[in-house]
């Protein structure tokens, strides 16, 4: 076979072959157009679906939100863009094959193209390609086992009920019996709903008066033949419950307690003697009056010592799915979830599906909702990109000056707004910062994320373990309001600032660590193919419209292809300077909707000036999520948008899903004990410590455990239980311990440690979920590489700030 390098000229149409064949407007139907408005503005305005823009003009006689000059440009660029396609597809290298027949065929640069794809997939090693057969196989088999064992334990357990009973427990130290049906239990688990304290242990209101009690016990009996009750004795430890005055009952809201005995084994010297035994419970009242009661028998309780390890082995599970990506994200959090909750079925405990809704955090998902959609409207007016151009200019297009600003900012903004709803305003402007200075987004983001994270930790308001500690009515009672709050975290936080700094600058000494290994050029163009590969995949094949639409899109894919393999070959052309690439900039990205703009400025301060009065407990009358939601509907009315699928198009599900599973998990996880036993350790450590070093001792552990722990769990219900003992510990008499301190190690120690993984906090969650939207993903290692690293040197600086003050000079 010889081969001979000829140049030819090839017409104009034998380039422009059917698979590059855009459609016409005559070709578009109302159904593709309605697709077409779903997808993001960037993708719309591009010149390859001009043809579904002037279809809408000329049906509807409206543009899109983008202005007419703007668009104008683009469309100009585009038609540059194919005629230059053009003019380099007229010219082409041919190559005459002739065969030992003689035969002559002419290659044209797609056959080259598809020639040298084939060549690549025989060149990949056979034996690579059968490992990577197999594990996926091996995945495929591990995960239908998983389903098999939660689908049987789902079906073979019918929801577990609660029989509700009523009873009375006299005045006076009477007791009250309630007998239990069987008697050969090993353990068994007791339910009361009453007029509780809300914290067991706070103070009485009055010294002179004693607390009134519920003391609850098991009792067993042993009976001869004749039904004769010839022995009784304590099967279980004793319950003791605070409760409320006699005159506050009738006024104070009714609380549930929980509590799992385990009995001792019968006697068999009494069991010898006796036909039969029978259980009991004992309720004896300290209060002056009658005290209702509403109860539950569970006869088959979770063992707990097996319920950890059941949790952990699930956590386990969840990890080394998001670590190796053997699953996506959000589709690993659903597989966790639902095999907890399969679990909790094998041990007759499965939860109603009402009990598994309760168990999601609706506010959370309303405030991500709401604000998602605020910012998915705000992008439309090119703001995102007119802040990124000004940032570039204010910092003269100096790399470290300019994420020092981007961080500091974001770190005080997340002080006084909710750090998630910082982080959504803050993302798009950060990609988009990087984009103009040709960094990569992913480090750059996760600095500012982990910087939204210490800022939040700042004041009551800016993480949730911070509200639920500062919310809780016993330490509020105890002089730990707004003020007092912020002045006790502000000199850790700033010292964790600095300390991060440090620790960001030397992890990323090298700037090429902060840009893209290949030119921009080559970078933008593979982000290009990420973005629209992702809208083609977001549309089906059901209907002829959609199938229209996605074709269009893959033809473009093709097309960005075909131009980053010619620009992987050409050469690189120097940068052009910084006033250069200003203006360029300034030029490319205005301001293209300023009407929008206004309307989107008045619902975002409606939403911010809400956000901040939060701050002010008289003044909360409104959750974040109605907030966020009650803005997202005044900003959709203000701009007049008809097509809300468009909108809801740009809503990260997969992101709010992925909370919604997270939230059943941890709530699963607690049912089977884990955030109880990790709270039981952290209370037996510090009280088998010394009293000279207890206090030392107690801020260590709490600060280390609640740091490490928030890493790798909700740091949500790992907080309300931290709370609880963090209180028991204070109000311990024999250890005489203070409030305060243990209440910032708590309060550092779970925003802080956030910072440890990505899912460590929902800020993490939801930036790396609005990154992957733009079309640039981090890894869970990724994010573990930078976070961890920072999180334990924030947690060293915090343990010598709380040591020094409150253990060396007492600052409480």
């Amino acid at each position: 076979m010889r081969v001979k390098v000829t140049k030819r000229l090839w017409p104009h149409r034998q380039a422009s072959t059917k698979s590059d064949h855009f459609p016409q407007p005559n070709e578009v139907t109302e159904g593709a157009l309605q697709v077409w408005r779903t997808l993001p503005e960037r993708i719309r305005q591009d010149p390859s679906l001009a043809s579904f823009r002037q279809e809408h003009e000329r049906l509807h006689g409206d543009v899109d939100p983008l202005q007419a000059e703007e668009a104008e440009v683009r469309v100009e660029n585009g038609h540059h863009e194919e005629t230059a396609l053009a003019i380099q597809a007229f010219t082409q290298i041919g190559i005459n094959v002739t065969n030992e027949a003689g035969q002559v065929r002419v290659l044209d640069g797609r056959d080259l193209e598809n020639n040298n794809d084939d060549q690549h997939d025989e060149a990949e090693p056979h034996a690579k390609s059968l490992i990577r057969k197999y594990l996926i196989w091996f995945k495929i088999a591990v995960l239908v086992v998983v389903w098999c064992v939660f689908t049987a334990f789902l079906m073979s357990n019918n929801e577990h009920v609660d029989q509700l009973s009523l009873i009375s427990v006299p005045r006076n130290s009477s007791p009250r019996v309630f007998p239990i049906a069987t008697s050969g239990l090993q353990r068994i688990g007791l339910g009361l709903r009453g007029p509780f304290r809300l914290q067991e242990n706070e103070l009485a209101i009055n010294d002179s008066v004693p607390l009134p009690l519920l003391q609850v016990q098991v009792m067993r009996s042993y009976f001869d033949g004749e039904g004769m009750e010839i022995y009784i004795e304590n099967a279980s430890q004793l319950w003791q419950l605070d409760v409320v005055y006699p005159d506050l009952i009738d006024s104070t809201q009714d609380t549930k307690k929980q509590r799992t005995f385990e009995l001792s084994p019968i006697d068999p010297l009494w069991l010898a003697q006796s036909n039969r035994t029978e259980l009991s419970f004992e309720f004896t009242s300290s209060i002056e009056g009658e005290l209702p009661l509403q109860l539950n028998v569970d006869e088959s309780p979770i063992y707990k010592r097996d319920g950890v390890i059941y949790a952990a082995v699930v956590l386990c599970g969840l990890y080394v799915m998001i670590i190796w990506e053997i699953v996506n994200r959000t589709f690993a959090a659903i597989i966790a979830s639902t095999l907890s909750v399969g679990i909790l079925a094998a041990l007759n405990s499965r939860p109603s599906m009402a009990t598994i809704m309760g168990w999601i955090d609706v506010e959370t998902l309303l405030l991500l909702f709401g604000m998602m959609i605020l910012v998915a409207i705000l992008s439309e007016t090119g703001v995102f990109d007119y802040l990124a151009v000004y940032a570039y200019k204010i910092t003269n297009g100096h790399v470290w000056p300019l994420i020092n600003c981007l961080c500091l900012f974001t770190a005080i903004l997340s002080s006084f707004l909710d750090n998630v709803t910082t982080v959504l305003l803050m993302t798009p402007v950060t990609i988009r910062l990087c984009e103009v200075m040709c960094l990569n987004p992913v480090p750059i983001l996760m600095c500012m994320v982990i910087y939204s994270n210490i800022g939040g930790a700042l004041t009551p308001v800016g993480d949730p373990p911070n509200v639920i500690i500062a919310s809780n009515s016993y330490i509020s009672k105890n002089g730990v309001n707004f003020a007092v709050f912020t002045l006790h975290m502000l000199p850790g936080v700033l010292l964790v600032m600095v300390q991060t700094y440090i620790q960001l600058r030397f992890k990323f000494r090298n700037i090429s660590d902060l840009q893209f290994k290949d030119s921009p050029e080559v970078e933008e163009l593979r982000h290009e193919i990420h973005v629209w590969k992702r809208a083609a995949a977001s549309l089906s094949a059901y209907s002829k419209d959609e199938e229209l639409v996605r074709q269009t899109l893959m033809k473009k894919v093709n097309r960005l292809k075909r131009s980053l393999k010619k620009r992987m070959t050409a050469v690189i052309e120097p940068a052009p300077n910084y006033q250069q690439t200003l203006a360029n900039l300034q030029a490319k990205y205005p301001i293209r909707n300023k009407t929008l703009l206004i309307k989107c400025s008045a619902a975002l301060l409606f939403v911010i000036s809400l956000f901040f009065l939060h701050s002010v407990p008289e003044l909360q009358r409104l959750s974040l999520g109605w907030t966020a939601l009650l803005g997202a509907i005044f900003l959709i009315i203000l701009a007049d948008i008809e097509d809300m699928e468009a909108i809801l198009a740009r809503v990260e599900w997969s992101t709010l899903l992925f909370f919604a599973a997270l939230f059943i998990l941890m709530e699963a996880l607690t049912e089977l004990g884990l955030i109880e036993w990790i709270g039981n350790m952290t209370e037996g450590i510090i009280l088998g410590v010394g009293e000279d070093r207890r206090l030392m001792v107690a801020i260590l552990i709490i600060l280390w455990v609640s740091a490490v722990a928030s890493a790798f769990v909700d740091n949500i219900p790992l907080t309300t239980m931290m709370v609880k003992i963090t209180i028991s510990l204070a109000q311990n008499s024999t250890l005489n311990l203070p409030l305060q301190p243990l209440v910032w190690a708590l309060a550092l120690g779970a925003c802080l440690g956030g910072n440890g993984t990505l899912i460590g906090a929902s800020a993490n969650v939801v930036c790396a979920g609005v990154a992957e939207q733009h079309g640039y993903k981090f890894t869970f290692l990724q994010f573990f590489k930078v976070g961890f690293p920072i999180m334990i040197g924030s947690i060293i600086v915090t343990t010598g700030y709380l040591l020094v003050s409150h253990s060396l000079f007492a600052w409480h």
